[in-house]
């Protein structure tokens, strides 16, 4: 009897002991170890989410770990393309869309948009114009299409098809939106902002945009308190009864890091998926395809023979024969039609080819940088009114941008922050950055051209530009004030040598009309930014943030 409760005693001695050393651990965090103060206190002060443990995957997206592959073309190489010169690189891990955005995805965009500025209304017309997908690609002007033009877009049958027509700036916008509303939903989720918001209380006037909600976030929604202060979280407040934290932050942990286009490198990286060829801290081999073999068809037993992916098999092939189809899709196939590479990633060779973030130059300049590369940084920071406060543009102040191909688009939304090129009082003095447009760094702009002289006379006007490789078309595009017509003119000059300039953008992957060549993650290709066609389609990204790995950054081997 005596040793049963001796042995009682210890259990409750052992379980006073953990709970202590619990609070101990669990209060730790909440204590700054640099000066011994409180943090998150429940009088006021500085407050931090200690209890953070890990990015969540975003909607839509899978998980790709970040390391070192040699970007641009590794073997077969017949054509000698000086483009894609192979370079070392090294990725910052990231995750992506497992699938291309797909019809019914930007529907959903287009129904957003059309409610919240209804094209009738003149002052909202062209929001909605300007995001309308290009449906006319489709057409040829010796094939029959118009069931295409007329049904891929918005027909059910197509819903889960990748949407085509989309230029490289409605890609932006379309990223830019679906930022917004996951946002917008996890703050709506933690209680922060009233459940269904974004139905409910939604208008021109009243809309939510991330950047507007951290650096003014009671002009969110357009002032609207019910709906910045309508959530189910329990209000804090300091001793004074005052209320804090009133608004989530950064240091929340709660908003979203923004989607966007991938970069090159990283969509390159992502497609190979070269996990599968790893063997501790080497690469085992190279890869021609997202698919382990040098071959477009599968080797394995069960489906031998079959494609892996949707591309055009040879002249006057687009599908196979009826009934015993080589690849199951003329046209586009429905995401998902074939299996993933290693990353978990649809379609990363075939079916559409997709847009990328960079500005298109025929070199990668890996000398300069090999961590994270991409050209195409034009870095901008908040315009500021006279009072010191943010400017937020409002439903008068919407600006329209006419693109080269004379469609009109808005730069800025009613409720988002207006941007300005950073100036001197950013550059001044930087070792790191020097302007604001970098588009054209080290390749490409008259500083770079062998032609560049700023002490001369410069009398010769051309002779002071860059006068041979990037010397593209220069059409115009004006808008007559009088009767409000688009003047179109076209350039005549019989002296252009190039199509390149600071609107080319890359697109990568191959797609239903490209032959098995263009496959190849390697491959690339430039298209005009504002412009769209039948086969280019487009995902996004997300930046990691946090530790390398999803196992919490531990080291393995």
């Amino acid at each position: 009897m005596k040793n049963v409760s001796t042995l009682k005693f210890l259990l409750a001695i052992t379980l006073c002991a953990t709970i202590v050393s619990c609070n101990r651990s669990s209060n730790s965090g909440n204590i700054d170890s640099a000066t011994g103060w409180k943090i998150n206190d429940k009088n006021g002060g500085f407050q931090y989410n200690t209890q953070f443990k890990e990015q969540e995957t975003p909607p839509g997206t899978a998980f790709v770990e970040g390391g070192t592959f040699t970007m641009g073309k590794v073997q077969d190489d017949p054509m000698h393309d000086w483009n894609n010169t192979p370079t070392q690189q090294h990725i910052q891990s990231f995750y992506m869309d497992e699938t291309e955005v797909t019809n019914v995805n930007y529907l959903f965009y287009l129904d957003y948009l059309k409610n919240v500025y209804p094209p009738d209304d003149p002052n909202y017309a062209l929001i909605y114009k300007g995001a309308l997908p290009d449906t006319l690609v489709w057409r040829n002007r010796l094939g029959y299409n118009e069931m295409m033009t007329e049904n891929y877009l918005r027909h059910p049958g197509y819903a889960n098809y990748p949407v085509v027509g989309v230029s490289w700036i409605q890609a932006v916008e379309y990223a830019n939106w679906r930022t917004d509303r996951v946002a917008e939903m996890s703050l709506q989720d933690a209680g922060y902002i009233k459940r269904d918001a974004h139905v409910t209380d939604v208008s021109a006037e009243s809309t939510f945009s991330t950047d507007t909600y951290i650096n003014a976030p009671s002009q969110t929604y357009g002032g609207n308190t019910e709906v910045l202060e309508g959530g189910q979280r329990r209000q804090q407040t300091d001793a004074e009864g005052n209320p804090i934290n009133v608004y989530a932050n950064r240091e929340s942990g709660l908003i979203p890091v923004k989607y966007r286009l991938p970069t090159e490198a990283e969509w390159e990286y992502a497609a190979l998926g070269m996990s599968e060829l790893r063997s501790y801290n080497v690469y085992r081999g190279r890869k021609k395809y997202p698919w382990d073999g040098q071959y477009t068809r599968s080797g394995k037993r069960v489906n031998r023979g079959d494609q892996m992916a949707n591309f055009k098999q040879g002249k006057g092939d687009y599908g196979g024969i009826a009934g015993w189809s080589d690849d199951g899709a003329d046209i586009t196939a429905e995401v998902k039609t074939y299996d993933p590479n290693d990353y978990g990633l649809y379609d990363m060779a075939g079916n559409v080819a997709e847009w990328v973030a960079d500005v298109y130059r025929p070199i990668v300049d890996d000398e300069f940088n090999d961590f994270n590369y991409y050209r195409g940084n034009v870095y901008t920071k908040n315009a500021i009114n006279e009072d010191g406060t943010v400017k937020i543009v409002t439903v008068d102040e919407i600006v329209y941008d006419t693109l080269s191909n004379g469609k009109v688009v808005a730069r800025d939304l009613p409720g988002e922050i207006a941007r300005v090129p950073v100036d001197e009082e950013e550059t001044y003095l930087r070792t790191n950055f020097s302007q604001s447009d970098n588009r054209n760094f080290r390749d490409g702009d008259k500083r770079s051209s062998r032609s560049y002289r700023e002490s001369f006379d410069e009398t010769d006007g051309e002779k002071s530009q860059t006068s041979k490789m990037y010397n593209s078309p220069k059409h115009s595009v004006e808008v007559d004030s009088t009767e409000g017509k688009m003047l179109r003119g076209y350039d005549q000059s019989d002296s252009r040598t190039s199509l390149i300039n600071d609107e080319a953008r890359v697109f990568k992957g191959g797609s239903w009309r490209d032959r098995a060549y263009w496959i190849d993650p390697a491959q690339r290709r430039y298209f005009p930014q504002d412009m769209a066609t039948d086969y280019i389609g487009f995902r996004c990204a997300v930046s990691r943030v946090g530790s390398k790995s999803e196992q919490g950054g531990k080291r393995r081997n």
